[in-house]
């Protein structure tokens, strides 16, 4: 067997090994469409950030949601923090490479809007500095990590997580995510616009019967549920195994990480 033919079956292998978790995992998206969809669809924006790698997957993501996945549609607002140079650099050179997204998530974010956070290890000070804004500033935050636990799946309201310890797969199976979950928003949008939406003090009510591929439901889903002042309770992730966090409303001190480290330039 040539080496570069025992390198090819090495890296398919883990790949290979990851696939039947991650499917269980990747289950969560046609949910997390659903919920895209509503909130792209009805104004709101998807602010997306990662490192490395990530950034450039975020930013694959931000793509077809401005374009298109498959047919012709409305443009969704979706911004991809990292590629937005000079603010980035102005913000790193004034104050900090940590605070790189977090302030940019303080700009652009509003109330109920989404904060996607893409990492293979889950431990990059500016994104934890930025899942932090998100709760502050009333953002529903998700992320696509590695294997947890993490910090980051910590600080999140949901997150997908890829069960490898190869950054190489996780990204690969981080892509796949990305389509997956425009597909899920393409598939939710006409039925989003059909919907009405109700206000009732700090919560938005849906009705609706039957959502999306995986029959989820959207009548009386609230955008804040109960659990403090920014809507944000327990951080239960179900297959993935995270249970609550235990965080207090709006605890979130910019520096309270811990260990936390930057990923490499593939994170």
């Amino acid at each position: 067997m040539t080496p570069q033919l025992s390198t090819l079956d090495s890296h398919l292998a883990h790949l290979a090994a990851a696939l039947l978790p991650y499917r269980q995992a990747a289950e969560r998206l046609a949910g997390w469409g659903t919920e895209l969809a509503w909130t792209l669809g009805r104004g709101g924006r998807l602010l997306v950030a990662g490192n490395g790698g990530s950034a450039a997957e975020a930013q694959h993501l931000t793509a077809e949601l401005v374009g298109k996945l498959h047919d012709d549609r409305q443009p969704l607002s979706a911004i991809a923090l990292h590629a937005e140079t000079s603010a980035l650099t102005a913000i790193g050179n004034d104050y900090g490479y940590d605070e790189i997204f977090a302030r940019q998530v303080r700009a652009h974010g509003r109330p109920d809007d989404i904060l996607l956070l893409l990492t293979t290890s889950g431990t990059s000070t500016n994104l934890l500095h930025a899942a932090h804004a998100a709760h502050d500033t009333g953002l529903h935050c998700w992320a696509f990590t590695g294997p947890t636990p993490n910090p980051l799946a910590d600080l999140c309201d949901d997150v997908l997580a890829v069960p490898s310890p190869d950054s190489q797969v996780v990204q690969e199976l981080h892509l796949v995510s990305t389509h997956l979950l425009c597909e899920y928003v393409e598939q939710a949008l006409p039925l989003v616009r059909e919907l009405p939406r109700v206000s009732t003090g700090g919560r938005t009510v849906r009705f609706g019967g039957p959502f999306g591929p995986d029959g989820r439901a959207l009548a009386t889903t609230a955008t804040h549920a109960a659990g403090g002042p920014k809507g944000h309770g327990p951080n239960v992730h179900g297959p993935n195994g995270h249970g609550p966090n235990g965080r207090a409303a709006n605890g979130h001190g910019p520096n309270g990480h811990g260990g936390a480290r930057r990923d490499g330039a593939t994170s």
